[in-house]
């Protein structure tokens, strides 16, 4: 009997120690969730907003499609909608790393080399969350960088969102996987002093300080 009896709460010591680890593994799964920041993207403005806990904290240019907007297979469109981020690529690969197929070729080229646009720097790819976007990853729909910098700021890419490689290497470490990515054709100046002060801070108009209000990432625009 007294082997039995130890076979059993070997056993029960088991089964209460993977419990344990397995709700220590889903509560770690978890808190790597980032929902704490929602990235805006304005089409109209070729600009990008970070908001963290509802406040604006940094915003970016950007290139969003030069051929229009839409989620059709096959088609070179950037798709309207909120949309998650799936997978991002590329952590700690120096600036300008070149990607093809999502993979590294060894190549590094600086900002506006002329004669190459192929994906540097960082992956970020988005799934979509609507009806609307539901191609976004099949589409391979991704935030990247890109070394025609100088057409930044204007409607440029073949679907995809570009930024700088600064930028998308900045925007990368500052968000996580499952964060939101919402993009809209409206402007993100709906409310004046939407956007953040700072280093990648667009101009706004002078206004008191009493006036102004932020804007909050929630209802689709």
């Amino acid at each position: 009997m007294m082997p039995k009896l130890l076979n059993s709460s070997a056993l029960f010591l088991f089964i209460g120690l993977s419990a344990l680890f397995l709700s220590s593994c889903a509560q770690m799964d978890v808190t790597q969730m980032d929902v704490r920041n929602k990235v805006l993207i304005s089409v109209r403005d070729q600009k990008m907003m970070i908001v963290k806990d509802g406040e604006p904290v940094k915003s970016y240019p950007v290139s969003t499609s030069k051929f229009g907007l839409g989620d059709k297979l096959g088609s070179k469109y950037t798709p309207l909608g909120t949309m998650r981020i799936a997978r991002k690529i590329g952590g700690g690969a120096p600036s300008g790393s070149v990607f093809k197929s999502r993979r590294r070729t060894g190549e590094v080229l600086r900002p506006n080399s002329p004669g190459r646009d192929p994906i540097v720097s960082r992956i970020i790819w988005l799934k979509g969350m609507e009806n609307k976007n539901r191609n976004a990853y099949r589409r391979y729909i991704y935030i990247h960088g890109t070394p025609e910098e100088w057409r930044i700021g204007s409607p440029a890419s073949y679907g995809c969102i570009r930024m700088k490689s600064r930028h998308i290497i900045d925007l990368y470490r500052r968000v996580g996987v499952e964060a939101e990515v919402k993009v809209i054709r409206g402007s993100l100046y709906r409310i004046p002093g939407a956007l953040p002060q700072g280093e990648y801070a667009a101009q706004e108009p002078v206004q008191s300080r009493q006036n102004r209000k932020v804007f909050r990432a929630g209802p689709s625009i």
